[in-house]
């Protein structure tokens, strides 16, 4: 069997064993002991009619999860590729592919598995791969072939006689190394990533390949990505899980007090019926005590209801729908919508407590702006008035007039004139400045059309470096592996490309070693200013202190920094190191480690040359967002790869640290001891006296679970901030509990210089030991695992491709939209869900307790009270469609009032609307209406005649009065929990009681019971009884008392213990009877935005790839002159503006001014002194 067929016959093995164990529902097993007729007391349709029904819409939901699936693994599995056999070229499946096989791919196509590259349709074999499926990246990425494959081409005979062999790592989830040899005629070449095409990529810009299979199926990297996704579960369905337990349980017990009753009965009354009822052979009285127990276990198995799980799921369904279609989160410029892609978890995002969130990208717009820059130790970017006064830059500020450059990018604006007239002037630092950006990158060029360049660049930092140097007239025009061609002043330039010292998250710089057209060596060097700095020669001195001020006055204005440095090289030096250099990167065994110390050799003895700052503006809402999240009692931790000032100054731009907090503490040791030391002294200061160790909840919980962390009060406001060095210490089994309690007393937590797995920890510590609900937010592949961490994952559609969104639950374009997902559609989902609940125990519980009481009156016989087929249609018609109207539709205050009052959000994270609490205040209320509903009626009834003088005293007509006292009853409570009606509720209820009264008359009428005589036995008992009047006046004295203590019961406590939701829904009530006066409009002001500091991308670099033996798809189009009109890159937006940018920093489609100033007017008028 081919990998591919292995992988699939798995994969179906262990679908089988998923479907088997999803239907195994433990409350499903008492309709087996229904179609045994020793202990069932019901007619067979009582049982399969609804049994039948829910698992035909279980089964029709499955059946249609199912074959979407397959359609999906048919359509990968039977996707066609070209396959090299026996010399030919042919079609086969994906699942025919084996390891070995060379294969055939044309532009467009899926990579079918991980191939080692061999040749290709373009110049120098190289490949163009869109990896946004694999790693989430939209940009293209370039893969080169081995010469001595290459060069075979698409040769049939030649690649059908190739006969080379690959030595290469076992199968792992590494997506950004590959260590291998080829050894072919007896020579060996070393293979990388750089000439593995992996699957999930897709070929682009390619004509043709051929590639060989070196894995398939699982043991591709993709699939060895695609670990034990956790399955996320609610709350709520934990707390159902629980109850249900709890009611089998008590279900039990019941039974087993009416099986002891029936012993009873039997032994002292049992024989006087005996000539009525002989008894079966065989059948003594413990044996009937026993056949009892059963036969209640049927006839009370209602209080967990079948069609319990398959309303929850419906429910959920509707509410994602409501996300989806809202337009008040769509966001129009990207064209994206709001998604929630899971339909379960919903009810979840009105309880969260927590919410870790990403920065770049998901707070700010990860669009890049040259905006300052520090050369030589004089500052740039900054507008000066006649009297030396800084100006604040607007969109009115005059502009760098860019004539003077025809290859300038004119949508790049900058405003600082006194930096374009330095570089007319030739000044020698700043040419090296621009020189240094146009030369130290890894960005491709590529030019179409003439004209019009075009910038692919592996992060939209390099593309806002190179397009700045490109406007102040160091051209960056095209590159090979070996040369890098720019434009400096007008005059087309060569420099050979000797090596590129690439970047990664450890090293966090990059470098290149070029030589001049006059051949001079020289190394540029740009990165995270601490790494550069403890390179630089002593003589840069004095230059590091100005240019570390300008650093930090840029982390101060949220600005993203490099350094940049360089270095003259020895000639002879050199020609040493590039031949060590050549022998490290064939290694096979520690190339990388090999490489870092090479590279650690060189760069050393810099020259600063200065410093750049990057604007990456806010999103649009960001800081009003934020705020009315903290007003709903959420904290907000961000979690950044961001120094440690430019996190601080985030803080404060997004409202999250604020002047009027009582304590901003910095932790920021780098030793276990100073850490601990530091958090001490952190808890100290908020809660002076506070003992170290940790104040556990008292366990409620059997088993190993690790024990919860008792919430804690503290007075004031702080922050906490902690960078990557000493959260490492702080994650630490010893330490975290002394972390996690420090830190969640404050109100806002911040981390910076933090990892992806340090993001994905911090997410698991608080699930771990908090009683709460936690959120994730990012929009980039490092955020993943944080994502996945988290109870509830939200992506945004963003800068960094879509790995975060294809790994969320909930997606949407703009961060501001979370402020609606949780305060509109969270709260009013948990509120449904809620009410849903605690009715339908309620009717449930009240509808078979009302059985309980009537086996005292019947000999514990397991007779039913009601008819047959009332039992069947109870929940699936009568009081189905107005529960599920209200779960649908209801919600206590409309959006509007729901942002204005942030605080209703706060009884979810406190779980007051379901509990278990909730729940046995429920079951009492069932209690007193069955008793209710059982002995009015039963005494109404008790030797009760017609106007006419006939005996409506029977088991029929009682039966009749208390379902019917039953179904108005359940109703009328449902109309007092209802607080929001619409045209369908109306319908729903008052639908659902003039069905319940047409269905009763005709199955009670004459033509029904001669029709089906056996099945229904009630003949005109309808006509017969309801048409009295002390029926009706039964019905109405029944109702009433069920129902007016509740109504009693709530009056008091909304008059002596009202609650928040109280309080607002009683300014509601009185904002609709008294008229708002006309709102004077509230002056627009414009709101300006911190920026963020810069903080490296996790992805490696482009070094080894493009210093390849060969790098270009086709050749440039190369001109006596440099300068073209209005070259235009992609990638980036110079303008720096969102979609949805608003001048008053507003967002768009976020509430109107106007409507917050009535709001708030309405509120002045009618605030009432109570509350």
């Amino acid at each position: 069997m081919t990998l591919f067929g292995l992988d699939c016959a798995k994969k179906k093995e262990r679908e089988l064993e998923r479907k088997l164990r999803a239907n195994d529902r433990e409350h499903n097993l008492s309709f087996r002991y229904a179609v045994i007729p020793a202990i069932s007391s019901l007619s067979w349709f009582t049982t399969v009619v609804p049994l039948v029904l829910v698992l035909s819409v279980t089964a029709a939901k499955d059946a249609t999860d199912d074959i979407n699936r397959h359609r999906s693994d048919n359509q990968v599995n039977n996707r066609k590729v070209t396959v090299l056999m026996d010399g030919e070229l042919r079609s086969e499946k994906w699942m025919s592919v084996q390891v070995g096989d060379i294969i055939k791919l044309e532009n467009n196509q899926f990579v079918t598995a991980d191939l080692l590259l061999l040749s290709s349709s373009e110049p120098l074999n190289l490949v163009y791969i869109e990896t946004a499926e694999l790693d989430g990246e939209t940009n293209l990425k370039v893969k080169q072939a081995l010469t001595v494959t290459g060069d075979m081409g698409d040769k049939i005979h030649s690649l059908a006689a190739f006969n080379g062999e690959v030595r290469c790592e076992p199968p792992n989830n590494r997506l950004d190394r590959f260590t291998g040899t080829l050894t072919n005629a007896g020579q060996k070449y070393s293979l990388d990533n750089n000439k593995i095409l992996l699957r999930g990529c897709t070929l682009r810009n390619t004509e043709w390949c051929f590639g060989l299979v070196l894995f398939g199926g699982p043991e591709t990297k993709l699939m060895q990505n695609c670990g034990k996704t956790t399955f996320k579960r609610t709350s709520i369905d934990r707390l159902m899980n629980v109850l249900v337990l709890c009611i089998f349980g008590f279900l039990a017990f019941m039974c087993m007090i009416l099986a002891i009753g029936n012993r009873i009965w039997e032994q002292r009354w049992g024989s006087e019926f005996t000539a009525f009822l002989p008894r079966q052979d065989g059948v003594d009285t413990p044996f009937s005590s026993f056949l009892t127990f059963w036969s209640y276990v049927i006839i009370l198995n209602t209080v967990v209801p079948i069609s319990l799980y398959v309303s929850v799921e419906v429910i959920r369904l509707g509410n994602s729908f409501y996300i989806d279609w809202d337009r008040k989160m769509y966001h129009a410029r990207s064209d994206t919508p709001a998604k929630a892609r899971t339909t379960t978890l919903n009810e979840e995002l009105g309880q969260i407590k927590y919410i870790f969130s990403d920065k770049t990208g998901t707070l700010t717009q990860n669009i890049m702006i040259f905006n300052k820059c520090s050369i030589n130790g004089k500052c740039y970017g900054d507008v000066f008035d006649y009297t030396g006064q800084r100006l604040e830059i607007n969109e009115h500020t005059e502009t760098v007039d860019w004539s003077f450059n025809p290859l300038a990018d004119h949508q790049f604006s900058f405003h600082d004139h006194s930096l374009v007239e330095a570089v007319k002037l030739e000044n020698v630092e700043v040419h090296s400045f621009f020189r240094t950006l146009a030369l130290c990158h890894t960005v491709m060029a590529e030019e179409k059309t003439e004209g019009e360049l075009l910038y692919q660049a592996q992060s939209p930092d390099e593309g806002a470096l190179v397009t700045a140097a490109r406007n102040f007239g160091f051209v960056f025009r095209s590159r090979t592996p070996e040369s890098v061609t720019i434009v400096e002043m007008g005059k087309q330039r060569s420099y050979e490309l000797l090596a590129i010292l690439d970047f990664n998250n450890v090293r966090k710089r990059m470098s290149v070693i070029v030589r001049s057209p006059e051949g001079k060596l020289c190394l540029y060097c740009k990165g995270a200013d601490t790494m550069v700095y403890e390179r630089l020669d002593q003589s840069c001195t004095k230059l590091m202190d100005v240019t570390t001020e300008h650093l930090n006055e840029y982390a101060g204005e949220g600005l993203r920094t490099l350094a940049l440095a360089y270095k003259d090289l020895d000639e002879e030096y050199f020609s040493r190191w590039k031949q060590r250099h050549h022998e490290a990167s064939t290694a096979l065994e520690d190339r990388e480690d090999k490489l870092d110390l090479l590279y650690e050799e060189i760069e050393k003895d810099l020259v600063l040359l200065g410093a750049t700052a990057i604007e990456d503006k806010l999103q649009d809402g960001v800081p009003q967002t934020i705020e009315q999240l903290a007003k709903a009692d959420i904290k907000i931790w961000v979690l950044t790869g961001d120094k440690q000032e430019t996190a601080e100054n985030i803080g404060y731009s997004c409202n999250m640290l604020r002047e009027e907090m009582n304590d901003i503490f910095i932790v920021s040791a780098n030793n276990p001891d100073d850490v601990r030391q530091e958090l001490r002294n952190v808890l100290s200061t908020m809660k002076p006296g506070a003992e170290e160790e940790a104040i556990f909840m008292p366990e409620r919980t059997l088993g190993n679970k690790p024990k919860v962390v008792r919430d804690e009060e503290v007075n004031g406001e702080y922050g906490l901030v902690i960078n990557g060095h000493s959260l490492a210490y702080a994650l630490e089994h010893s330490m975290e509990l002394l972390f996690l309690r420090t830190a969640c007393l404050c109100k806002t937590v911040i981390c910076c210089r933090v990892t992806p797995l340090q993001k994905a920890q911090v997410v698991e510590l608080v699930k771990k030991y908090k009683q709460a609900v936690t959120l994730a937010i990012g929009d980039g592949a490092n955020d993943v695992s944080m994502i996945k961490a988290a109870h509830i994952g939200v992506g945004i559609s963003g800068q960094e491709g879509m790995q975060a969104v294809l790994s969320s639950d909930y997606s949407f374009a703009q961060f501001r939209f979370l402020e609606r997902l949780l305060l509109v559609h969270g709260r009013w989902s948990y509120l449904r869900m809620c009410k849903f609940l605690r009715y339908f125990f309620y009717k449930n519980f009240t509808f078979t307790f009302v059985h309980f009481w009537y086996a005292f009156f019947c000999g514990f016989s397991a007779q039913t009270v009601y008819d047959e087929w009332f039992i069947t249609l109870y929940n699936l018609v009568y009081t189905a469609l107005p529960v599920l109207g209200m779960s649908l539709f209801d919600q206590d205050v409309n959006d509007m009032w729901s942002f204005q009052h942030p605080s209703l959000y706060v009884p979810g994270q406190l779980n007051q609307y379901f509990s278990k609490t909730a729940f046995f205040k429920c079951a009492l209320h069932s209690v007193y209406s069955s008793v209710v509903l059982f002995f009015i009626p039963y005494a109404a009834m008790y030797d009760t005649v017609r106007d006419d003088g006939r005996d409506i005293a029977d088991y029929q007509s009682f039966a009749l009065l208390a379902q019917t006292c039953l179904v108005i009853t359940v109703c009328i409570q449902l109309c007092l929990d209802m607080s929001y009606w619409t045209a369908v509720n109306q319908f729903f209820v008052w639908g659902s009681l003039a069905m319940y009264f047409a269905v009763t008359f005709s199955m009670y009428s004459n033509g029904t019971h001669i029709t089906f005589p056996a099945s229904f036995p009630f003949i005109g008992t309808a006509r017969n009884s309801l048409n009295q009047p002390n029926v009706w006046l039964t019905i109405l004295l029944t109702s009433i008392l069920c129902v007016l203590p509740v109504v009693a019961y709530r009056f008091l406590l909304i008059q002596l213990r009202p609650t928040i939701n109280d309080k607002v829904m009683f300014k509601v009530r009185q904002a609709k009877a008294t008229p708002p006066l006309p709102a004077r409009r509230a002056r627009m002001r414009r709101t300006s935005s911190r920026r963020s500091g810069y903080a490296f991308s996790h992805a490696q670099g482009y070094g080894d790839l493009v210093t390849s033996n060969h790098f270009l798809r086709r050749p440039a189009i190369t001109r006596s002159t440099a300068f073209t009109p209005l070259g235009r890159t992609t990638g980036f937006s110079p303008m720096g503006r969102s979609a949805g940018y608003s001048p008053t920093g507003n967002a768009l489609n976020s509430r109107p001014q106007e409507v917050e100033v009535t709001s708030l007017q309405m509120y002045r008028m009618v605030r009432d002194s109570a509350f």
